[in-house]
């Protein structure tokens, strides 16, 4: 299982790289995209849109399920990946890199903090 140690986790299994806090990439896990199987559908949240930490912010569907995505930090969305709505499959075949969902300007850096390091989460999916 990948888990990029650079990354921070939600316990929901979303992840963001803070080391851009103007411009972080949020996605969903190895694991996550695992659990889903096939990635059929992505809705992405609107550009320029405030959201809290936790706010649900798109949705993904797959063959098994739909979930909500949640934002790991509350933020503005400066960016989506436009891509996923062609090619959803993208975030099964690779999660943390073609996979990003959509990046978030933090409000307060601060939140990264509050998440899960790459070795919690590691604990939290064992």
């Amino acid at each position: 299982m990948n888990i990029p140690e650079q990354l921070k986790f939600l316990n929901s299994h979303e992840w963001i790289d803070v080391s851009s806090p103007d411009s972080a990439p949020v996605g969903i896990s190895d694991h996550a995209q695992e659990e889903l199987s096939d990635v059929v559908y992505l809705e992405l949240p609107e550009i320029g849109r405030q959201v809290s930490k936790g706010d649900p912010v798109a949705v993904i569907e797959s063959v098994k399920a739909a979930n909500d995505i949640y934002s790991p930090v509350s933020g503005e969305i400066v960016e989506v990946n436009g891509a996923l709505e062609e090619a959803p499959e993208a975030i099964n075949k690779d999660p943390f890199g073609d996979g990003w969902m959509f990046k978030i300007k933090l409000s307060d850096p601060a939140e990264a903090e509050t998440l899960l390091d790459a070795s919690a989460y590691k604990g939290h999916i064992s």
